[in-house]
């Protein structure tokens, strides 16, 4: 998590994914390293070696436009990751920390998702905390539950794998999220406890940190099993919180006339009774909710 080098750390990773086979080039046993060598990466990618080399050792740290596509190009990179990599080439001044506020949701969208009776809802903050969550979103997936951290709750929590039948797609998609989210601002305090936590006690986040993916939640499909409804596959919306930097509000549905449709209807009608109804929410400081 130093700030020393960022975009040299993000180059060798990306560089040791990438196939030798996708550019003619001999792979599997006849390489002594994992993906393509720095020579390699340069030639493809139209500059020099020397270059090249300054740039992964961190001697020079702001290849030009043209320098950081072509890279892109070669690394295969989506526009997501190319984003990032812009980013770490062109980083924002830093600036300066004050003390940390509580993340909480307006009342006003609260408001909201307690309306949405059919549609399971939730609020993510910038650390991948469930802020908040309406009934049907909780009773959907208990790694919804406000107070808990998705990324601790997938790696950590054993009900994770029973959750979500495709486990390592989500803890895929779980740590490229957190990256997305992160940006450059790799320092900031909880993101760096979370991630050295993360690190010590999973060998899954960890390999899976050090890829470096980069990739927002904005729209998919989850599969969940559920207890009381058994299994359920459902496409989500996210959209940025106004006037909530990091906040990200999820909206699931279900395909029309699918079975997970009716399923859903079925545990809504289960929590409509619920005595207390209404979106949970939770404040957010150094030490979540697990």
């Amino acid at each position: 998590m130093s700030a020393d080098n960022r975009l040299g750390a993000f180059l060798r990773a990306r560089r040791e994914l990438v196939k030798p086979e996708d550019f003619g080039l001999p792979g599997g046993g006849q390489r002594r390293v994992a993906g393509l060598r720095r020579e390699e990466l340069a030639l493809l990618a139209g500059v020099s070696a020397d270059y090249y080399v300054r740039l992964e050792q961190g001697r020079d740290r702001h290849p030009s436009e043209q320098v950081v596509a072509a890279l892109a190009r070669v690394l295969s990179l989506d526009e997501a990751g190319t984003a990032h990599l812009r980013e770490l080439a062109r980083p924002a001044p830093a600036r300066p920390r004050g003390p940390r506020r509580p993340e909480r949701v307006a009342p006003g969208l609260l408001r909201l998702m307690d309306a949405w009776s059919h549609t399971p809802a939730l609020v993510l903050g910038r650390h991948m905390d469930v802020l908040a969550a309406n009934p049907l979103a909780a009773a959907v997936n208990e790694c919804s539950v406000p107070g808990v951290n998705q990324v601790r709750m997938v790696f950590l929590d054993p009900r994770a794998r029973e959750v979500y039948p495709n486990w390592r797609r989500i803890a895929e998609e779980t740590v490229a999220s957190l990256r997305a989210t992160a940006g450059t601002d790799l320092d900031d305090p909880r993101l760096t406890e979370l991630v050295g936590e993360l690190s010590l006690k999973s060998e899954d986040f960890r390999q899976l940190w050090a890829r470096h993916d980069v990739r927002a939640k904005t729209s998919g499909i989850k599969e969940f099993h559920n207890e009381a409804v058994g299994d359920l596959t459902l496409s989500y919306e996210s959209f940025a919180v106004n006037g909530a930097p990091g906040q990200l509000l999820i909206a699931y549905h279900a395909e029309s006339g699918s079975p997970s449709e009716r399923s859903l209807a079925l545990l809504g009608s289960l929590v409509a009774g619920t005595a207390g109804a209404g979106s949970r929410d939770t404040e957010t400081s150094a030490q979540p909710g697990t």
